[in-house]
């Protein structure tokens, strides 16, 4: 059978070009080519194909949002088209649920290759980046495995009053009747809180939170 592809890219020249080359497979069939451009890049998440050619390049972090919004669909795999061969931008792109990140200088039979690949249930990162990209995911899992450590210090009462702030609480007040503490309560929480964990804000600290978003799921139990 054909491989469904879908090319979503912001250059509708690139995209059209694209799709052309790739029709003429046998093997592959093209679903469409969807330009892209932010903020109505999330229209492509309403379409389904076995592969995505995704344009990595498009502003902010919309390519990533677009994979995590897609992540839940198994019958998807992305495949991240970009002029970038940065680690950084590789790293997050997988962890955004991307299954191989391909340079737009490549050639059509290395792309071919990848999407049959990507199709059969594979993945792919350019081989010059796999050092850094496999340093950076050892450095993420470390410093993950830190803040968890970090977090298991707080108390019953410090968690809960955290992950109110972490689940949507936007002030002290909103935390204290959620709680049904007073402020001055919460104000010393947040002060413990930030102290263990080594933060300045209670940003930073909600940010240790997003590393680890079992944790929220985890005892929160707020008895004193």
């Amino acid at each position: 059978m054909a491989i469904n592809v879908l090319i979503a890219d912001q250059e509708r020249i690139f995209a059209d070009a694209l799709a052309t080359r790739l029709d003429d497979e046998d093997d592959i069939g093209v679903m469409g080519a969807v330009q892209l451009k932010a903020p109505s890049a999330w229209a492509v998440t309403g379409k389904r194909s076995q592969v995505m050619l995704l344009d990595g390049d498009l502003p902010g972090d919309a390519a990533n949002r677009i994979c995590e919004q897609l992540s839940g669909c198994e019958s998807t795999r992305i495949i991240m088209l970009s002029f970038s061969s940065e680690p950084e931008r590789i790293v997050k792109a997988f962890q955004a649920g991307a299954a191989a990140w391909v340079g737009k200088n490549e050639s059509l039979e290395h792309l071919l290759q990848v999407i049959r690949g990507v199709a059969r249930g594979e993945s792919w990162l350019p081989p010059s980046q796999t050092a850094g990209v496999v340093q950076l995911l050892l450095h993420a899992g470390e410093q993950r495995q830190q803040n968890e450590c970090l977090l298991a210090t707080l108390t019953a009462r410090e968690r809960a009053v955290l992950a109110c702030l972490a689940e949507g609480a936007a002030h002290r007040d909103a935390v204290a009747k959620q709680l049904h503490v007073s402020v001055n309560t919460v104000r010393t929480h947040l002060q413990n809180i930030m102290a263990k964990l080594g933060v300045h804000s209670t940003v930073e600290a909600v940010a240790l939170t997003r590393d680890n978003p079992n944790w929220l799921h985890g005892d929160n139990d707020t008895s004193s």
